[in-house]
Parts: structure tokens; sequence; C-alpha cells
């Protein structure tokens, strides 16, 4: 019986240790500080990445947040548009929603 008390007890003590240290793991926010600029602003890393991975498509606009990682809108030869994130050395990032 004692056992089984002093389980709960180490379980609830656990559970309030999560919840406790969820508020002190920075989140990144999605909606971050971008502003537009124009293409002679990348950095030569990610215009090679740019022709690398997208050689078939155009810019349809670049953003740069205070970090420094662009946020490039593409337009695929189809015509459909898609926004990936490159940081300032030409390393893709992968944003992730909830």
């Amino acid at each position: 019986m004692i056992i089984s008390l002093l389980a709960i007890g180490l379980t609830m003590n656990v559970k309030a240790m999560y919840s406790q240290n969820d508020s002190l793991i920075p989140k990144e926010r999605i909606n971050d500080d971008y502003k537009k600029i124009p293409s002679s602003e990348l950095t030569p890393a990610v215009v090679e990445e740019i022709l690398k991975e997208y050689p078939t498509s155009k810019l349809g606009a670049a953003y740069r947040n205070s970090r420094g990682v662009f946020k490039l809108i593409m337009v695929l030869k189809s015509g459909t548009r898609r926004t990936v994130y490159i940081d300032p050395y030409g390393n893709w990032i992968t944003k992730k929603t909830k």
C-alpha cells in the first residue's frame, strides 16, 4: 500500500515538473518579423542553393528576419507557389507548425 502511494506521488511530481519546464523552453514563432528585401540582398550561398534545388523556378519574393533567416516564395514551373526557409549559409530550414 505504501509503495503504491509512493509511486503515485512520484508520478504526480514528475508530471508537475514537466508542466513547469514547458514554459521555460523557448518556442519558435512561426510569424517572425520577416521584412521584404530585394533579391540582391541574398547571400551567395543562398543563391547557389536556390539554383541547385529550384533550377526551373523563379523567385517570387524574398524576406529576411532579424536572425538573418530568409523566407523565399518560389514560383514553380507549374505556377504553384512554394514558401521555403533557408539560413544565410545555405542550409534549408523546416518550419514546424502546430
